[in-house]
């Protein structure tokens, strides 16, 4: 584990200057709405989560990977994060068997809502995971159903404080068992005022209580239903993050990045010119851009 917490960037304040990540957008299909979530193909002007330029199949993603490592020593992990979520993805857990096999030494994280991740842990770890972040946003049912719209378990659509409920159970019950089997788990809130703002911090104390490593407390991007919310500012981002150190350590070096970020931290590229560099040759497209 503490070789992933010195190369993990997500993990790692010191390691996001030194190595980077590529995410493969391989995970086009949700299992819940979010009513702050817009999923986005072929949009490079937008970088948040949820964005892509394209969704891949298995031989496309792991092409991506072999010409990253080739092209960046310093890619140490390949994640998986959307456009939607990866456990109601096939794909996903194909491209992660695929690349454990022929990249053993790379990190593969997911990240996910954690509403199947106590049903596909097994499978995960099988897949060769071994990191994860889990969104959680709320502790009450009450406060999840306004974040919520539905969510949809095993072909049953649940609406309401029914969603929330199920959902909510799912994600502790999910991040338990991924630390209890090993893993190096990180959860991501994000910070919606006037919602969310008191049970932050429970997250953070129950989270940390249960042996997740780390927290990724973000600002919500007004957007889809909460288009018309404003997000914290730095002042208060800051004293949240304070907050809630006193539970768990705090990352605030995260860029919310795209579905198909990658790179270092800070200095992305665009995965699709890499390829192109990569067919054409490097020397010939500096002479052409």
């Amino acid at each position: 584990m503490n070789d992933i917490m010195k190369t993990h960037p997500c993990f790692s304040r010191e390691a996001h200057h030194k190595y980077g990540r590529i995410h493969l957008p391989v995970a086009p299909e949700c299992n819940i709405q979010c009513r702050y979530c817009i999923r986005k193909y072929d949009c490079a002007n937008e970088s948040r989560p949820g964005v892509s330029s394209r969704v891949l199949d298995v031989d496309e993603a792991v092409e991506r990977v072999h010409v990253a490592v080739e092209r960046d020593e310093r890619i140490r992990v390949v994640g998986i994060a959307g456009p939607g979520d990866p456990l109601s993805n096939d794909a996903a857990f194909e491209v992660m068997r695929v690349i454990h096999k022929k990249f053993p030494e790379l990190i593969l994280c997911i990240s996910t809502n954690g509403l199947l991740l106590p049903d596909k842990l097994n499978e995960l770890i099988e897949a060769g995971l071994r990191s994860l972040t889990i969104t959680i946003n709320a502790v009450n049912a009450e406060t999840a159903a306004k974040i919520y719209s539905h969510a949809i378990y095993n072909n049953v659509i649940y609406r309401g404080t029914d969603a929330a409920d199920l959902l909510l159970g799912n994600q502790w019950l999910g991040l338990k068992m991924a630390v209890e089997s090993g893993l190096l788990v990180k959860v991501n809130s994000i910070y919606i005022p006037g919602i969310n703002d008191s049970e932050i911090p429970e997250i953070a104390r129950l989270a940390g209580g249960m042996g997740a490593s780390i927290m990724n407390i973000t600002s919500i991007i007004p957007q889809a239903e909460f288009k018309d919310l404003k997000g914290p500012g730095y002042e208060m981002m800051a004293k949240m993050r304070k907050r809630c150190s006193q539970y768990i350590s705090q990352m605030s070096h995260c860029r919310q990045c795209r579905a198909d970020a990658l790179g270092v931290l800070g200095e992305d590229r665009d995965m699709e010119l890499e390829m192109l560099f990569a067919k054409i040759g490097d020397e010939y497209t500096e002479m052409i851009v």
